[in-house]
């Protein structure tokens, strides 16, 4: 029998003990990872029925009184958790759209605090695409961290395109070997939704993604001005060319099929196609060491925009794979891309980020 032990949030780590309590890592998309800890009650809770949210370590018992459901209890943690305080500053929203074949599209919607804008304009839009495609926006990350746009006036908007997780298999199913297609317009569809706000800027927004979500922001620059600025990271250009160089090739045949034999789907699908019809300005992101995708597909990106008269540029990292993970890397990362978003979406002089 499965029994569901907590309504919200992301969990890591699951470790119980032999008082029935499970302890764990919990995040979300507004706090980092706490300590928290989690009965797993024998009786009283139906194995369909979600239970509270779990208390973190630094709060008190609520008490009964405070508990939705008797057959689920939370106890505080004594365990320290680092940074146990953080909470991120933009006010946190769930957001639904429709897509073009009436599929209801998830997203996150992340609002800035009052002062950091301004409220008669409405705050320009980020959009930001997850990787996978077999993944979704579920909790707390340090890398495309949201809250670092929403703490400079951005409202951000995350959506869970078709093939994101948690919605069912034949959500993963829609987009299947078209990624250019269902995602693409599903994305679109939740930055109508989120710029149709009244305190939102429709007249200023950006895209930005990284793996996946670089090709689907490789493919919006070919299919649509609707953005003022693009960042493209790790992302795939080519993908008859990726096919022959990732470190996993045969696992995109299942989608595409096998190139030997018929290479149509990957030319069919690559964003490289569309490289007459690109005009805004894309700011290309690799990292050297990235066997995933290889920087090869960043500089054929970068390449051709420069070759056809796009304002472009490229920012690498010698030392970082598919990911910017070292520390000080991370904030030329973050400083980079919102010199680029100031300069392209709010009009502001360009900053080049010093070097590390």
């Amino acid at each position: 029998t499965v029994r569901r032990l907590a309504a919200d949030g992301a969990y890591h780590a699951p470790r119980p003990a032999a008082d029935g309590t499970v302890y764990a890592l919990r995040a979300t998309m507004r706090e980092p990872h706490r300590v928290v800890a989690l009965d797993a009650p024998t009786t009283g809770l139906s194995p369909a029925s979600p239970g509270p949210n779990p208390a973190p370590s630094h709060r008190p018992n609520p008490g009964p009184s405070h508990r939705p459901n008797p057959g689920l209890s939370h106890r505080p943690n004594p365990l320290p958790t680092p940074g146990d305080d953080l909470t991120g500053p933009g006010e946190v929203e769930r957001l639904v759209a429709t897509a073009d074949d009436g599929a209801e599209i998830p997203a996150w919607l992340i609002l800035p605090p009052a002062a950091a804008h301004d409220a008669k304009r409405g705050a320009p839009l980020a959009l930001l695409i997850h990787g996978g495609p077999v993944s979704s926006w579920n909790e707390w990350s340090w890398r495309w961290q949201p809250h670092v746009l929403a703490a400079r006036g951005w409202a951000v908007v995350l959506p869970d395109p078709a093939r994101s997780t948690g919605y069912g298999l034949d959500f993963v199913a829609r987009g299947w070997g078209r990624w250019g297609a269902e995602p693409c317009t599903d994305v679109l569809a939740c930055v109508e939704a989120a710029a149709a706000r009244d305190d939102v800027d429709a007249d200023r927004v950006a895209a930005l993604g990284g793996s996946f979500g670089g090709y689907l922001a490789n493919w919006i620059a070919g299919h649509t001005d609707r953005f003022a600025a693009i960042v493209s990271h790790a992302s795939l250009w080519d993908l008859e060319a990726f096919h022959a160089t990732t470190d996993h090739g045969p696992l995109w045949e299942r989608e595409f099929g096998d190139p030997y034999a018929d290479a149509s789907r990957y030319r069919e699908w690559s964003p490289r196609r569309a490289i007459g019809d690109i005009t805004t300005p894309m700011l290309v992101i690799h990292g050297t060491k990235d066997y995933r995708v290889p920087e090869s597909q960043g500089l054929a990106l970068w390449t051709d925009l420069q070759r056809h008269g796009v304002e472009s540029a490229y920012l690498a990292f010698p030392d970082e794979h598919h990911w910017v993970v070292t520390p000080a890397h991370s904030r030329v990362w973050y400083d980079t891309v919102i010199a680029w978003l100031d300069h392209h979406v709010l009009g502001r002089p360009w900053r080049r980020p010093p070097p590390v």
